[in-house]
């Protein structure tokens, strides 16, 4: 044999599942070049089958003949379909005689209803008997290996004891007999079967579960292998479940130290005891797709190349956390000595422990269906202690799961875990327990496992692994709403390209009808489809659907202007959904639920952003905050908060009569439906009411001082005979007009706040000098007078009306909610 030649495969019993997977196989093998060692798996479900005969036996259950006949075969079908004539017969011949011996063995086990371990590892090794020994004659029928195939059963070769840890390779035996067995200067393909081995007594064993990955990592040591290639049925290792994160992407490369601590917290890589001939001997180990060979994979080695800190965030479910509290324990040397002993003793496996430098409690994970046993043996271990008081509790929590973050980058790196706690903060995700080596490679946290799924995503996200996801549910898709989502769709791909940002309109409801879609709407059709496919409204499983599980964020995006929504926040926010909205209601109702709806935000640890509803697009809610938090006063806001009424009073010149500029604006799509509710200035009102308790004002709408511009008269009629009627009030107004301008004046709709004075809202004159006198047809103006700027306001200005200014507002909040989620933008 050249040293440093042999390159090992091992081919999972996914790989070689029917006809189709051998061929598969056989073609990858076929141009691998000389001096390949192929190690082979049992056909997917087969060792299980076999297994569940012995099963049946010792049950006395005669159904294990018809079982064994439907394994037999399948694999003759298997052989049958790529094998030909003549080396399918002889295949078929040696595998009826095994099914021969089987079926005696079990007829002996079915009689003494028991079978010993060494009757399951006879039985159940003859799945890498068939499949190695069919695939050897389909690569010796190609043609194609240079240098010749060879079966090599390593029964015949491999030698192992059992230990408390599992067998225990005897390399100088086995090393002799490998030398024996292959000719001198063979340079073609070796078919190995996986799994099995021979004990010291020649009695065949076998190498345990994970048993064919060990068989290679055996071999590509007792070959002085180049590399061992572990095919599966995945593109390699993966930085999450994909089942729970669906963007988990492909890790290029690990350590062994990565790989090992990834396998322990359940990622699907391969068992840390089984790389470590492979490890010792710094043979790297690649992972590979059967079913998509020209992929790349990963590389596990010693000294990867790589730029990510994080390769990996895994989970293991089913996990129950035990607390052992008591002040007897402090300063007493040997408590958790006699605990893990104690569970030592039972077989108790714990995975993960977690102890504060008090020494007042001790808590460690265990699987959850050891859970009842180590209570016992807590307690009984403890039994002194705990009747003198000295141990307090011995608390068992369920249903929990084990989180861990994995990668070598994060030794010595700032911020890492930091990064971790945020996005499970921002998650709402609650952390039980935590553990960090003093390696720094792993930190691993306990949360509840109805959470594991949102965990996941949103720690995978945070460290931009996979795309920040945000689970948008759009609630009245009318003008604001529809402008809105015009505006998501055109930027959504540039969002996810340039930022890592997924915003994923997953629910769109209007007041009878809703459309839900997992993977998100397409944002193109969403029209059509809300009325093809839409189903009946129904809120309650609206907002279920849109705060689902599994995703770690999810927001309302409310652009109705109905009280009944509104109602719903402190609901949503409650239960740590966040909240998008131009709607006034919640803000500028009720007091007593105003507050309410902020102390659920805040005890959830929600995000609540209502910017659109003074100034459509303005930053004008911002700018209040601003000069409170860097602590200005504010002495007085006044302003044009209506673009409507700024447009009609800008236009209105006494030439032309209110009404019909009203009806006018009206056409344009500048009012409401009813254009009553710009005119009665309560909207304005509303306004205001914002501005005063973002201010700090306990307001209520009652308080406000409202001039309405609806006649008392008219209040109550259609919009149809408001419009007709408001006519005869057009020389009122005219007169109004004609006196501002007699006097150099102007006619604005103001509203005005003081911090110690009233609150008023209503039809004014302006000088020409003023800042509200020349602004633009629909713009709001907002005057901020304050501590600091006292002798020149400050100002803010621009448009104020109109669905797609309202839109833009809402999409600048959304985007402030996900840059608060940790996106950087």
């Amino acid at each position: 044999m050249a040293k440093s030649s042999w390159t090992v495969h091992k081919f999972g019993g996914s790989s070689v599942a029917d006809a189709d997977c051998f061929r598969r196989v056989a073609d990858i093998v076929g141009q691998a070049g000389p001096n390949q060692a192929v190690v082979l798996s049992a056909c997917k479900g087969v060792t299980d089958g076999l297994l569940d005969l012995v099963a049946l036996a010792e049950q006395q259950d005669i159904a294990f003949d018809a079982r064994l006949n439907e394994i037999r075969e399948r694999h003759i079908q298997i052989a049958e379909s790529v094998l030909r004539p003549g080396g399918a017969a002889a295949y078929i011949a040696e595998l009826k005689s095994d099914c021969r011996d089987i079926l005696g063995i079990l007829q002996t086990v079915k009689q003494i209803r028991a079978a010993a371990q060494n009757v399951r590892d006879l039985i159940s090794g003859y799945g890498e008997i068939w499949s190695t020994r069919l695939f050897s004659v389909l690569l010796r029928e190609r043609g194609n290996i240079s240098g010749g195939v060879e079966w090599l059963d390593a029964r015949r070769v491999l030698v192992v004891e059992w230990g408390p840890l599992g067998p225990v390779v005897l390399w100088e035996e086995s090393q002799r007999r490998l030398h024996a067995e292959i000719k001198e200067g063979f340079s073609g393909a070796l078919v190995i079967t996986g799994f099995i081995a021979s004990d010291t007594h020649g009695i065949q064993t076998t190498l345990g579960r994970n048993g064919s990955d060990f068989s290679a990592s055996i071999f590509g040591a007792l070959l002085e292998a180049r590399e061992i290639h572990i095919w599966t049925d995945v593109d390699g290792v993966l930085s999450a479940d994909p089942r729970l994160v669906p963007d988990a992407k492909v890790i290029d490369s690990l350590s062994y130290n990565e790989a090992m601590e990834l396998a322990y917290f359940g990622a699907k890589v391969i068992h840390p005891q089984t790389m470590a001939p492979a490890v010792e001997r710094d043979i790297p180990i690649w992972i590979r797709n059967t079913f998509a060979p020209s992929k790349n994979g990963t590389l596990i080695c010693a000294h990867p190349e790589s730029k990510l800190k994080v390769k990996g965030i895994t989970s293991i479910d089913a996990i129950a956390l035990i607390n052992l509290e008591g002040t007897g324990m402090i300063g007493v040397p040997g408590t958790a000595h006699r605990l893990f002993g104690a569970l030592r003793e039972e077989n108790i496996s714990v995975i993960l422990i977690s102890q504060g430098s008090s020494e007042h409690s001790i808590c460690f994970a265990i699987p959850e269906a050891q859970a009842t046993r180590a209570e016992q043996v807590i307690r009984r271990a403890f039994d002194s202690e705990l009747r003198q008081g000295q141990i307090q509790s011995v608390e068992v929590d369920r249903g929990l799961s084990i989180l861990a973050v994995v990668g070598d980058g994060m030794a010595g790196a700032h911020g890492v875990a930091a990064k971790a706690f945020s996005a499970l903060g921002d998650a709402a995700v609650n952390i039980r327990a935590i553990a960090q080596g003093a390696s720094e490679r792993n930190i691993s946290v306990v949360i509840d496992g109805r959470a594991t799924a949102k965990a996941l995503r949103a720690v995978h996200a945070g460290f931009y692994l996979s795309p920040h996801t945000v689970s948008i549910g759009v609630i009245g898709p009318g003008t604001v709403g529809k402008a809105l989502l015009d505006q998501l769709a055109s930027q959504m791909e540039r969002l996810k390209h340039d930022f890592n940002l997924d915003l994923r309109v997953r629910g769109i409801m209007n007041s009878s009808r809703m459309l839900l879609a997992d993977g998100g709407i397409d944002l193109a059709h969403w029209h059509e489809r809300l009325k093809r496919d839409g189903r009946p409204a129904d809120a309650d499983a609206f907002v279920k659907f849109v705060h689902a599980d599994f995703l770690p964020h999810a927001v309302m995006i409310d652009c109705t202007t109905s009280n009944e929504v509104a109602a719903r926040y402190r609901e949503w926010l409650g239960s740590g959904m966040h909240v998008v909205t131009p709607n006034k209601k919640a803000n500028s109702g009720d007091l007593a639920y105003y507050r309410a709806l902020r102390e659920a935000r805040r005890a959830a640890g929600a995000h609540y952003l209502y910017e659109a509803t003074v100034g459509a697009g303005l930053p004008v809610i911002t700018t209040v905050r601003d000069l409170r938090e860097t602590g200005d006063d504010i002495v007085s806001i006044e302003g044009i908060l209506s673009g409507t009424l700024a447009y009609l009073f800008n236009v209105y010149d006494g030439t032309v009569p209110f009404s019909r500029i009203v009806r006018e604006v009206k056409a344009k799509g500048y009012t409401e439906p009813d254009p009553r509710e710009d005119l009665s200035g309560i909207d304005v009102a509303r306004k205001l009411i914002i501005l005063g308790r973002e201010m700090g004002l306990d307001l209520e709408l009652g308080e406000v001082q409202v001039e309405s511009l609806v006649p008392p008269s008219l209040a109550r009629c259609s919009v149809e005979e408001f419009l007709e009627r408001l006519t005869e009030f057009d020389s009122a107004m005219h007169a109004r007009y004609q006196k501002a301008r007699a006097e150099g004046q102007v006619l604005r709709y103001v509203a005005r706040l003081d911090a110690k004075g009233p609150a008023t809202v209503g039809l004014t004159r302006l000088p020409m000098s003023h800042a509200f006198a020349n602004i633009s047809l629909t713009d709001n103006v907002v005057r901020f007078a304050t501590r600091r700027y006292c002798d020149n306001p400050l100002i803010v200005q621009g448009p104020g009306a109109g669905p797609e200014v309202t839109a833009g507002g809402v999409f600048g909040d959304l985007l402030r909610l996900c840059a608060y989620l940790g996106t950087k933008l």
